[in-house]
C-alpha cells in the first residue's frame, strides 16, 4: 500500500495532527489564541466597514471568519454554513440562468 503524502498548504492547518503538534504550554496557547482573535476580529471589522465604503467586503468578511476558524469551533460552523449557503445560491442561480436562455417557440 503506498504511503500517503503529508498534507501541505491550508489543509494541514485543519488536520488533527497539526493541533497535536501545537504547544502544550498554557501561556503559548493563550498567546496564539489572543493573536488569532485580534487578527480575525480586526479583519471582520474592516470587512463590515467595507460594506458602507468601497471595498471587497464579500471577500474580506469570510477571510476573517476563516482566520477565526483556525482557533474557534463556532467560527468553523459559521464558515461551513456560509459555504453551504453560497453553494446553494450558486446552484439556484445557474438553474435560473439556464431557464432564462431556453429557446421558446413562437406560434
Amino acid at each position: 500500500m503506498p504511503s500517503r503524502k503529508p498534507d501541505t498548504g491550508w489543509k494541514r492547518w485543519f488536520s488533527p495532527q497539526h493541533y497535536a503538534s501545537q504547544p502544550k504550554n498554557g501561556a503559548a496557547r493563550l498567546a496564539k489564541r489572543i493573536f488569532v482573535s485580534v487578527l480575525g476580529f480586526s479583519v471582520i471589522i474592516v470587512g463590515i466597514l467595507m460594506i458602507v465604503t468601497p471595498g471587497p467586503a464579500i471577500v474580506v468578511i469570510p477571510a476573517g471568519l476563516a482566520i477565526l476558524a483556525v482557533e474557534f469551533a463556532w467560527a468553523r460552523r459559521w464558515l461551513r454554513r456560509l459555504k453551504a449557503y453560497l453553494k446553494l445560491w450558486k446552484n439556484r442561480r445557474t438553474r435560473n440562468h439556464s431557464k432564462l436562455h431556453t429557446p421558446t417557440r413562437f406560434k
